[in-house]
């Protein structure tokens, strides 16, 4: 052998047999290079865990599951079905089987024509009964509502860009700065590596294990154009990115005939009864439009008194099935509408309101076509708009 060899394997012996001598004398040195040992490994494993992209851990958790109820929020819009369908979609690309459930009624004409031109399978429910499958996944909403025993589900995921508490027993991404949900999905797609599927395409061709088809990027963008106002309103940058992503599966075609539908009578009429009865103070202006069929004309409404000229937020209701809605839209730094509406409502009993700084809706519940406050008191409709007004103003 090397003499240089011997004298080094002796070294090593020497030091190997001092360590072993240090640690039979020092039993506590081991336990602790055992605990950071340990520590170690699992700060590491943890930090590469959540170092993954939202859109893999959330495929991973759907990938636990057999079935899937995929649940919108009461009386779904574009977005809310939009973002349904990429977690059905994604869902399904992992085995699991997806329902898409929802509460309430899908009236607007936007709406109607979304589920139709993508020929959606939408399923309304009343009970928690309904449910298709015992794994919920709620989307664009955080808290289940709209249904009996709504109050005893505990989803299993939660997907949502709105305010609120809301969690999922495995998995919640509530993402408030984004200003669609249909984003946040998108998103997901992209972690995985997922390929927009142009129109003219086969998923085959596309060459990945994940996919976008040209139905889902087309229903995805068009929910992150209705929640953003065209991309012009209480958006992001992840929201362009969204649109730049799932632009090459979109079919303009499908695309335009969701985006132009047909426009009732009654819209318009509606329309024209909420700026001809406006009541405008300074910036801000109230319109009680009185008794309506078709609830989702009122943010229609809102949407066309925002544009009148020197108004910066104004606020839309009206009666229906002896419940009032409202419908609020700011463009006014001053006024953060889902908060204006909370305020004016606060110490209405059964009242529900929220949303957004640009936009928000709320519901009151009448009695014998009056509207009570917590000390029993009438709250007249005249008195309301009062409060409306005040709210806006911050002088509630």
């Amino acid at each position: 052998m090397d003499p240089r060899a011997a004298v080094g394997a002796t070294g090593v012996a020497q030091v190997v047999g001092g360590a072993r001598s240090v640690l039979a004398d020092h039993p506590g040195l081991v336990v602790a290079i055992v605990v950071a040992a340990v520590a170690l490994v699992g700060g590491l494993y943890v930090t590469l865990h959540f170092k993954r992209p939202t859109g893999t851990r959330f495929l991973e958790r759907l990938s636990e599951l057999d079935e899937v109820a995929v649940l919108m929020h009461p009386n779904p819009d574009p977005d809310s079905m939009a973002a349904a369908i990429g977690v059905a979609c994604l869902a399904e690309q992992v085995g699991a089987t997806a329902h898409i459930q929802y509460t309430g009624q899908i009236r607007h004409q936007e709406n109607r024509a979304f589920e139709t031109v993508l020929d959606l399978d939408l399923e309304s429910i009343d009970h928690v009964t309904d449910l298709a499958a015992g794994d919920v996944v709620l989307v664009d909403h955080n808290r289940p509502r709209g249904f009996a025993g709504a109050d005893g589900v505990l989803p299993f995921a939660v997907v949502d860009h709105h305010p609120g508490d809301g969690t999922g027993e495995r998995f919640t991404d509530v993402r408030t700065d984004y200003g669609a949900c249909s984003s946040i999905v998108a998103e997901y797609f992209r972690d995985v590596g997922a390929r927009p599927v142009p129109p003219d395409r086969h998923a085959s061709e596309v060459g990945t294990e994940y996919t976008v088809p040209s139905m889902v990027a087309t229903g995805l963008l068009y929910g992150i154009l209705t929640d953003t106002k065209r991309l012009t309103a209480g958006c992001s940058a992840d929201d362009f990115t969204a649109a730049g992503y799932l632009y090459p599966g979109v079919d303009e075609d499908v695309l335009d005939r969701v985006a132009n539908p047909e426009v009732s009578k009654e819209v318009l009429e509606l329309k024209a009864r909420a700026i001809a009865g406006r009541d405008v103070r300074g910036p801000f202006a109230v319109s009680d439009v009185g008794t309506l069929s078709n609830v989702d004309a009122i943010p229609q409404a809102a949407d066309e008194l925002i544009q009148l000229e020197g108004v910066t937020a104004v606020v839309v209701c009206g009666e229906r099935d002896g419940t009032l809605f409202l419908s609020g839209r700011s463009r006014d730094d001053r006024v953060h509408m889902g908060r204006t509406l909370e305020h004016a409502l606060d110490n209405v009993p059964g009242a529900s309101a929220g949303g957004h700084a640009r936009m928000g809706g709320g519901q009151i519940p009448q009695r014998d076509g009056r509207i009570l406050t917590d000390g029993g008191d009438a709250l007249a409709r005249t008195t309301l708009c009062e409060r409306l007004f005040e709210a806006m103003s911050g002088d509630v």
